[in-house]
């Protein structure tokens, strides 16, 4: 494959920018169950937000590798695929996933240090799970279990346990908060694997969309987008101020009707866009709200 980018503007494609929404999300919405607990730690959170893109772009870079080397990307639609395109040596990005990765255990590390040695445990799951998404023998992406990884670790675990390191408790919008944002992740993955439906099944790829197929993979979406405005009411006990995170509603329902309207392919692509968004004006809107109310 032939292209006209850089080779910049070919990794920096390769870590596939636009969905690096749903690493920040996480951080931004679990230092705003810090702040309604008055207990921000700027640091913290930015070592936090530190190990969330590291571990987002490592997670990226180790499934181009996977997905390149068993020829599960060799003729997709959507972006660029550095080893599936045939641009970039499988074994450099390989050595970048592991980069990454690596770079995201070593800020983890740091946070458990200064917080609780118990992290340290959470970290090495994480960095297992990263890894064996698409890696290794047994990859569990290809066993329809993508999506409830997604929503535990750059939901529950992200948002959780960027709360947890500052406030070092547990709290009801830090619940809430991590249960949205797992669900507006998710459907990230969900719409991406929709697209990729016709391939996937093809190449072998069993993920959730294949399960479920093209219907049932759309009204899943659909559930998601709803549980994610559900938690905000359920927030919105905490502090009325909660209910800020509506400002995604715009979002979220041009995605969902996208998704309801049948688009395929192509047509899908616009919705990762605005899911991302959705999750990061979510997030900021749900995290302003509880500093607000705090």
């Amino acid at each position: 494959m032939t292209t006209s980018l850089s080779p910049v503007q070919i990794w920096i494609a390769g870590a596939r920018p636009r969905t690096l929404p749903a690493a920040v999300a996480p951080v931004v919405a679990g230092t705003g169950a810090a702040a309604f607990a008055d207990s921000v730690v700027w640091w913290k959170a930015l070592l936090a937000l530190g190990v969330s893109v590291a571990l987002q772009i490592g997670v990226n870079y180790a499934n181009d590798y996977s997905d390149g080397i068993k020829g599960t990307d060799d003729d997709r639609v959507g972006p660029l695929r550095l080893v599936g395109s045939g641009l970039v040596p499988a074994q450099r990005v390989k050595a970048a996933a592991l980069l990454f990765l690596g770079m995201g255990a070593a800020l983890g590390f740091v946070l458990a240090a200064t917080t609780t040695w118990w992290l340290l445990l959470v970290g090495v799951v994480a960095l297992g799970a990263a890894w064996t998404y698409t890696g290794g023998p047994s990859p569990y992406g290809y066993r329809a279990l993508g999506e409830v990884s997604v929503f535990l670790f750059f939901g529950l675990v992200a948002v959780l346990g960027t709360a947890y390191v500052q406030v070092e408790e547990i709290t009801v919008p830090a619940v809430a908060a991590s249960i949205g944002i797992g669900a507006l992740a998710c459907a990230i993955l969900v719409a991406n694997n929709l697209r990729d439906i016709p391939t996937d099944s093809v190449t072998g790829k069993k993920t959730l969309a294949v399960v479920l197929g093209e219907a049932g993979t759309r009204r899943f979406f659909g559930l998601l987008m709803v549980l994610a405005i559900a938690m905000l009411v359920w927030a919105a006990f905490s502090t009325p101020w909660a209910l800020l995170g509506l400002v995604a509603l715009p979002l979220i329902g041009r995605a969902a009707n996208t998704v309801a309207s049948g688009a395929k392919g192509l047509g899908l692509i616009p919705v990762l866009k605005d899911a991302g968004l959705a999750e990061l004006a979510y997030a900021v809107g749900l995290a302003v709200g509880l500093a607000i109310g705090g």
